[in-house]
C-alpha cells in the first residue's frame, strides 16, 4: 500500500503543480491583457485630441510632437493645450464625437479653464450609455499657467475591466473547474487509500488470526491424545499455549470492537479523581505474566507533587496499558521507566523503553487507524495498529496531550499530558 500511496501522492502532486502554474500564468495574463486595454485607452484619447485639433481651428503654442500638447497626472486626468475657444458647445460636441470614434465609451468630464481667470469656466459631462449614474465631480487643478481643456474619466478602471468581461468570465470558469479537479483528485485519492486501507486491513485481519487459530487446533489435536493425561508437563504447556493464544485473541476482539465503539459514538467519559501512580501499578499488575516472560524490568519515578487528575479510571487505564504493552512487545530485554511528574498546569505521565525507536519520518503517522511503521519498532508487533489511535482518541476526549520522542535503535518515550482541573 505503501508504494501505490506514494505513487498517488506523486501524481497529485504534480497535478496540483500544473494547477498552480495554470493559475499563475492566467493571473499574468490577464494582468497583461489589463495593461494592453490601459494602453490601448491612451492611444484613443491621443487620436481623439489628434482629430479634436483638425475639427477646431485651434491656435497652440509651437509644439513637435502631440505628447508635447497632452499632459496626464494620472491614469483618469488629460489635460490638453488649447487658446481660449469662441464657442464652447462646438468644443464640447467635437470632443464628445471624436471619444466615440476612437470607441471610448466611458462617461466624462470635460473642463475648460481659463488662464486669466485662473479657474474652470465651464465643465461639461459627457455622458455613456453604460456608465454609472452622474454624480458631482470636482475637476482636479493641473497648475499649469495656459489655457486648456481637462478630460477627467472617473470610471476609467470600471470600463476597462468590462472591456476584459470576456477574459475574466472564461479565468472564472476556468478557476472553477481547476477547483473541481483538484477536488476529484483529493476524493479519488481518499477513495483509493480508504480501498487500500480496507484490503491490506483485510489482508492483516487473516494473518494476524490465522496463527493462533492454526496453533490453537494443533495444541487442542495434542490436548485430544489418550495418553496426554499420563504426561502433565506436556498437558499443562499445550494447555498454556491454547490459553495464551485465546487471550491474544480476545486482547485483539476487544481492541477492535473498542474502536469501532468510539469510531460510532463520541467516548463517554465518568469523571473522577484518579491517582496516576495507582493506575500505573495496576496496569503493570496485569502485564505480570508478559512482564516475566519478556524477563523485563520496570522501574518507577515518581514525582508529582499531587498525582491526581479528573479523567475516567477505566479509559486512561487502558492508555497506560497499552503504552507499557508496547513497551514490552518491541524490546528484546525490556527496560521501562513510567515516569509521573508535574508540568505546568498539566500531570505527565511518560512511559520510555530501550526498544527499537521509531524514525522521524514515521512520527505524525503512528496514531492513524491500521497505520503500522514499516521498519522499526512497530514493523516488529503483531496487531492491527489500532491501539496507538484509541489512545489519542482517549487522550482528546480528555482534552489532553500526548507527546512522542524516538531515536532509532535507542528507545521511544510516549508522554501523556492530562490537564489537572
Amino acid at each position: 500500500m505503501k508504494l501505490r500511496s506514494q505513487t498517488i501522492r506523486l501524481g497529485i502532486f504534480i497535478s496540483t503543480l500544473i494547477i498552480t502554474a495554470i493559475v499563475v500564468f492566467q493571473l499574468i495574463w490577464l494582468k497583461k491583457v489589463y495593461y494592453f486595454e490601459q494602453k490601448e485607452f491612451d492611444h484613443g484619447i491621443a487620436r481623439a485630441v489628434r482629430d479634436f485639433y483638425g475639427d477646431i481651428n485651434l491656435e497652440v503654442a509651437p509644439a513637435v510632437h502631440l505628447s508635447d500638447l497632452i499632459t496626464s497626472p494620472n491614469e483618469l486626468t488629460y489635460f490638453i493645450r488649447t487658446n481660449k475657444p469662441q464657442h464652447y458647445d462646438s468644443l464640447v460636441l467635437f470632443m464628445h464625437n471624436e471619444l466615440e470614434d476612437e470607441d471610448i465609451f466611458t462617461d466624462c468630464y470635460m473642463g475648460i479653464y481659463d488662464a486669466d481667470q485662473k479657474k474652470y469656466v465651464h465643465i461639461y459631462y459627457l455622458p455613456a450609455v453604460s456608465a454609472a449614474k452622474q454624480r458631482a465631480e470636482k475637476l482636479p487643478f493641473s497648475g499649469h499657467v495656459y489655457n486648456h481643456v481637462a478630460l477627467f474619466f472617473p470610471h476609467r478602471r470600471q470600463y476597462i475591466l468590462s472591456l476584459m468581461n470576456l477574459w475574466l468570465s472564461s479565468s472564472v470558469i476556468l478557476l472553477i473547474v481547476l477547483i473541481l479537479f483538484g477536488a476529484s483528485l483529493y476524493y479519488f485519492y481518499r477513495q483509493t487509500f480508504l480501498a487500500e486501507l480496507q484490503k491490506d486491513f483485510v489482508n492483516n485481519f487473516t494473518h494476524e488470526f490465522k496463527t493462533p487459530v492454526s496453533v490453537i487446533n494443533l495444541a487442542a489435536e495434542v490436548l485430544e491424545q489418550p495418553d496426554i493425561a499420563s504426561r502433565p508437563e506436556r498437558l499443562t504447556k499445550y494447555a498454556g499455549i491454547v490459553k495464551y493464544q485465546g487471550r491474544y485473541l480476545q486482547q485483539q476482539i476487544e481492541q477492535l470492537l473498542h474502536y469501532a465503539f468510539s469510531e460510532e459514538r463520541l467516548l463517554h467519559l465518568r469523571k473522577e479523581n484518579v491517582h496516576l501512580q495507582q493506575l500505573a501499578e495496576e496496569a503493570v499488575s496485569n502485564l505480570q505474566p508478559l512482564i516475566d516472560e519478556k524477563h523485563a524490568r520496570i522501574t518507577y519515578r515518581f514525582e508529582a507533587s499531587d498525582d491526581r487528575v479528573n479523567g475516567d479510571r477505566n479509559y486512561l487505564l487502558i492508555v497506560i496499558t497499552n503504552l507499557v504493552e508496547n513497551a514490552l512487545k518491541y524490546a528484546r530485554q525490556a527496560q521501562i521507566e513510567v515516569r509521573i511528574y508535574d508540568d505546568g498546569s498539566y500531570k505527565t505521565i511518560a512511559i520510555k523503553d530501550n526498544g527499537k525507536g521509531i524514525a522521524k519520518r514515521y512520527l505524525p503517522n503512528i496514531f492513524k487507524r491500521f497505520y503500522r511503521v514499516p521498519d522499526g519498532e512497530v514493523a516488529s508487533a503483531r496487531g492491527f495498529g489500532l491501539g496507538l489511535a484509541f489512545v489519542k482518541r482517549i487522550v482528546d476526549a480528555h482534552h489532553g496531550k500526548i507527546v512522542v520522542e524516538s531515536e532509532p535503535s535507542v528507545g521511544s518515550t510516549f508522554s501523556i499530558k492530562l490537564p489537572v482541573g
